[in-house]
């Protein structure tokens, strides 16, 4: 167990992670819904996960975290399913994320979001200042086989 607040749970038990919950929501948002299945799987299972979890134990939200565990990691995947959002429970969720033992020497935390800057920003977060010094490598969708 990692935190609770208002009766919820932050945990880092990948056991204890619902896949189904987890991949069903990724699916419809703006930045997963592009991906299978399978890839939105993987990249879960490829990846620390940690779970937040209402009073009743069922799967509430989710974060991932790639990274090296010291001098980078990518913050990715976050969410709280609607109806347990207004509660603050993102930032709890990512602030345990921050805090965990496994990541809190980590010296250089990104992510992307197109809407929720004010979960981040409390936490640390800010616009990338040199913008210039980074790049990005896309691979070019593959084609969809026809039937």
């Amino acid at each position: 167990m990692l935190a609770t607040h208002a009766g919820y749970e932050v945990d880092d038990d990948q056991d204890r992670l619902d896949l189904d919950v987890i991949i069903g929501f990724l699916l419809t948002t703006y930045w997963s819904k592009h991906r299978s299945r399978e890839t939105v799987e993987r990249a879960v299972r490829r990846s620390f996960g940690v779970g937040l979890y209402e009073p009743g134990g069922a799967q509430a939200g989710f974060a991932r975290v790639v990274g090296d565990g010291t001098t980078f990691a990518w913050l990715a995947d976050v969410f709280v399913l609607p109806e347990h959002r207004g509660q603050g429970l993102a930032r709890v969720l990512v602030k345990a994320v921050l805090e965990h033992p496994d990541h809190a020497g980590v010296e250089r935390w990104m992510l992307a979001t197109l809407d929720a800057h004010e979960v981040y920003a409390p936490l640390g977060f800010g616009p990338i200042e040199s913008l210039d010094r980074y790049m990005v490598r896309q691979t070019p969708p593959r084609p969809t086989q026809q039937s």
